[in-house]
């Protein structure tokens, strides 16, 4: 008989992140947001009438139920949690598009990067950015927002809710053939009006800091530049960290602070500071908490001075020059973000 284990989806990680928020001192600098459930109303503007009542029903169940692909499964109760992860991610982009705060982070469970229209996936019950958008766009129809992810499995969901529409820039940066398989290929860009709006960067396992940074300055920004938004989204996953048990990858903190401040300066630069992180995955209890503080502190502009206790004993601490083989992917993502700069400069 093997001994059993906890399922790797558990609240350890985003509990342990929220403790050392509280703990490192930074909380006391930061405006904690009233969140209330996302409704109905809300999650039909992303998905079916019969993916929402088959969750509710699940859930309302004593055994519970599975998000939809026999791998992600749920307990009793689990319903009412999504749509309260789904509203912190909302009540994040109402704050920040009001003017209320500058930015904001919604540390919320369940993920929803792989949610798409009919059914939930991968730990993900619904697209809580996703929701969260088109509910802004309610008061603003013709919100412009660009979604980055920088996950380590690729933001399908995201993808295919917007892939014709030319309203929203979704780019993916995740490690190629994870998850899901055969997702996030370069080739995929869009549909229709929506061509060219999708951009993926597929990183060959063992990627670090250096190729990470090397995709946002050389994909992210410049595609942010040419789209032009009203508000960037992050789809915040620290599952591309070393020490992940899902990903293999070897980000460090250093590499995600980096990437923050990045989209911070971005949102200054282009959309009056607007800018929402909603949390998504990451599986190593112990790193997670450190990886999520260097965000905040990019984000808010506040030394905690917490010190990373891993980031010596990495395998790889710096890996600040990625090898040319890494940049493949990026150099033809590249080609792709050059399209778009044609397309819309020529509509401008």
């Amino acid at each position: 008989m093997v001994q059993p284990f906890t399922h790797f989806e558990s609240p350890e990680s985003k509990a342990r992140f929220a403790s050392l928020v509280e703990v490192s001192g930074i909380a006391e600098f930061l405006v904690r947001l009233a969140i209330a459930p996302a409704t109905v109303e809300d999650l039909l503007r992303v998905h079916t009438a019969e993916h929402i009542e088959r969750i509710r029903t699940e859930s309302a169940s004593k055994h519970g139920g599975d998000a939809g692909d026999d791998y992600s499964p749920f307990g009793p109760g689990s319903y009412e949690i999504a749509l309260l992860a789904a509203g912190g991610t909302a009540a994040a982009v109402a704050a920040v598009m009001e003017g209320r705060v500058r930015n904001a982070y919604a540390l919320v469970r369940p993920p929803g990067h792989h949610a798409v229209r009919e059914t939930g996936m991968g730990f993900c019950m619904f697209s809580n950015i996703a929701v969260a958008v088109q509910r802004a766009r309610v008061a603003e129809p013709g919100l412009r927002v660009a979604v980055v992810d920088f996950d380590v499995h690729h933001g399908n969901g995201t993808q295919w809710i917007y892939y014709d529409d030319p309203n929203t820039l979704a780019i993916s940066i995740h490690q190629e053939q994870l998850y899901p398989v055969e997702s996030g290929l370069v080739d995929e860009r869009g549909n229709g009006a929506g061509h060219g709006y999708t951009i993926n960067v597929p990183l060959y396992a063992g990627s670090g800091n250096g190729t990470y940074i090397a995709a946002f300055e050389q994909v992210v920004i410049p595609a942010l530049r040419a789209f032009g938004p009203d508000l960037i989204v992050a789809a915040s996953g620290f599952d591309a960290a070393s020490l992940d048990p899902l990903g293999s990858m070897t980000v460090t903190s250093t590499g995600f602070s980096a990437m923050a401040k990045m989209l911070v300066e971005l949102a200054d630069d282009l959309c009056v500071g607007r800018l929402v992180m909603s949390h998504e995955g990451g599986y190593s209890p112990v790193y997670v908490p450190y990886c999520g503080l260097a965000v905040l502190e990019a984000m808010s502009g506040i030394d905690s001075g917490v010190v990373d206790p891993f980031i010596d004993l990495m395998p790889f601490p710096a890996q600040v020059t990625p090898r040319p083989f890494q940049l493949e992917p990026i150099l033809a993502a590249v080609e792709h973000v050059r399209d778009l700069e044609t397309k819309l400069g020529a509509h401008r």
